[in-house]
């Protein structure tokens, strides 16, 4: 049904998640983050937005990831058809998945990343992903993109995929969010989409819109390229 993986980097403070699936809009419904916050996946048979928004606002009140995690799991009667990623803002992940998630499903937890999956081919597909984790990138999109593509090669989605995500929040520049929300090659058509990002006009106007580092950046007069 979905995979997807989340990331923090200590060094840089850049959180990062991508996720594919084999319905519609998995930018939509799985993906969120907030940069002094954390980031989350939340996917299965019975997604619960409620359970990806409050995650966030918890981690934003310093919850780690296992607080909320078992605080929004533990009421939930349907909880054993849902699964939840998360990485808090310390950079410390947990996951949660749900018995009667479609199999094969689960996750996986290494230091500063979480993979998880639902309706998977094999359990490879998430060991493919996890491999991939601390190899060298030019760029936290190019490992993102690289991440899906192992648990594609590896089986991915019982039912193939429709759509992809990537969310890329780096406290030095404005929030990479890139979605496509149905395409019969997904992970490729989003690596198209990010390539095209990268190029001016937009990655000029990117260059002024506030960061985290400023939040009173703007545009130059001159120059309005922004939407």
């Amino acid at each position: 049904m979905t995979f997807s993986v989340l990331t923090f980097d200590h060094k840089t403070g850049v959180f990062a998640g991508a996720a594919t699936t084999g319905s519609l809009c998995v930018g939509g419904w799985v993906l969120r983050g907030d940069i002094e916050s954390g980031m989350v996946a939340s996917q299965g048979t019975s997604p619960s937005t409620f359970w990806r928004d409050n995650a966030l606002r918890d981690m934003n009140k310093d919850k780690s990831s296992k607080e909320t995690i078992e605080k929004l799991t533990g009421g939930d009667s349907g909880r054993e058809k849902r699964q939840l990623a998360a990485i808090d803002k310390k950079g410390e992940p947990f996951g949660f998945t749900g018995a009667d998630s479609v199999p094969f499903s689960g996750h996986l937890v290494g230091e500063n990343y979480i993979v998880a999956g639902n309706m998977l081919s094999n359990p490879s597909v998430l060991s493919a992903m996890g491999d991939c984790i601390n190899k060298s990138y030019s760029s936290e999109a190019e490992k993102m993109l690289a991440i899906l593509q192992a648990g594609q090669r590896a089986g991915g989605d019982k039912r193939g995929i429709q759509s992809a995500a990537m969310l890329i929040l780096d406290p030095e520049k404005p929030p990479l969010d890139l979605r496509v929300d149905y395409d019969e090659n997904p992970i490729f058509a989003l690596e198209e989409l990010w390539k095209r990002s990268q190029r001016p006009p937009y990655s000029s106007w990117l260059d002024e819109v506030p960061i985290l580092s400023d939040k009173n950046r703007s545009d130059m007069p001159q120059k309005n390229t922004g939407t």
